[in-house]
């Protein structure tokens, strides 16, 4: 019978690459994580592994029972933290995946707040995931996904925050800084700075530039939305941003906003969540909290 130690041998395999780093992690003899793998292919049947040296590399049963584990182990793991926290009367931890990099501001003035009201809950965010954010969210790796890209699927749960415009920012001694809004061959002319996304989920690309058969003179990406906008305020280039997120910054920096054609491109952000989580209250507090921040909204009315 196929048991979740099995699985979790799987995955640590697959991991560390070896038996003998494998066991470690395991707290296990090298022979006796030998053992149980050849024990394990023994009684399904089917080898798991091709031996390459001291290296392994799965066989397709051993990629399916690889898709198991990371699907099924997360839950498990969750189900014990959980469990481990009403035990000794705490709430849990929030666990928060993000798929919008500018939205990090955002969230910092929305869990300020809740930390605040929740103070036996902690908070957690993750940005990168194996399988997406909806991938983390059907596998339990997080709770609430921050995304502007919400997707219909059977058992989540896709709540709106709030509506923003997507800009385009520039230095204030750009060419193009004084005129209400550009158009996509102007745009053309120009270094394109955006975060490291590929650029079918990049809102200026699918609804600004692709749409007019058109690319950037050249593509920078940056992680951090600070350096970005200090690369944009030193003439290095463009970067399209939230409105929100683009006034804040040209208060207090040499740069102009403006309109990415002349209706803008509208946008809004969801927090995406599971319908099994819908009575876990602090998680439901979150939401609400979320929807209120005002601050977001009078940034978005500007």
């Amino acid at each position: 019978m196929l048991e979740r130690a099995h699985l979790m041998v799987v995955r640590e395999v697959e991991r560390q690459g070896s038996l003998t780093a494998a066991a470690d992690v395991l707290n296990l003899t090298q022979s006796a994580l030998s053992h149980t793998v050849k024990k394990l292919e023994q009684q399904l049947g089917t080898p798991l592994w091709t031996r390459e040296g001291r290296s392994m590399r799965l066989t397709q049963a051993g990629q399916y029972l690889l898709g198991l584990a990371n699907r099924m182990l997360p839950q498990f793991e969750l189900a014990e933290a959980r469990m481990k926290q009403y035990a000794d009367g705490e709430r849990g931890t929030l666990r928060i995946g993000m798929e919008c990099h500018p939205c990090y501001q955002w969230l910092l003035k929305v869990v300020s707040p809740y930390l605040a009201r929740w103070p036996d809950v902690d908070v957690d965010v993750k940005q990168r995931f194996q399988f997406g954010g909806i991938g983390a969210l059907f596998g339990y790796d997080i709770d609430v996904l921050v995304t502007p890209d919400p997707m219909k699927k059977p058992g989540l749960r896709f709540t709106p925050v709030f509506d923003y415009e997507q800009v385009l920012v520039v230095p204030e001694a750009h060419a193009l800084a004084a005129a209400t809004h550009v158009t996509p061959e102007q745009v053309s002319q120009e270094v394109l700075i955006t975060y490291p996304v590929e650029t079918d989920r990049l809102d200026v690309y699918t609804q600004f530039l692709t749409p007019a058969n058109v690319v950037p003179r050249r593509h920078k990406t940056i992680e951090t939305t600070d350096i970005m906008m200090q690369m944009v305020a030193s003439g290095r280039g463009v970067a399209a941003l939230p409105r929100w997120l683009a006034e804040e910054y040209a208060d207090r920096m040499p740069l102009a906003v403006l309109k990415l054609g002349r209706r803008g491109i509208a946008k809004r952000i969801f927090l995406g969540t599971r319908e099994a989580d819908a009575g876990i209250d602090y998680l439901s507090a979150f939401i609400a909290l979320a929807k209120k921040a005002d601050w977001a909204k009078a940034r978005v009315s500007r």
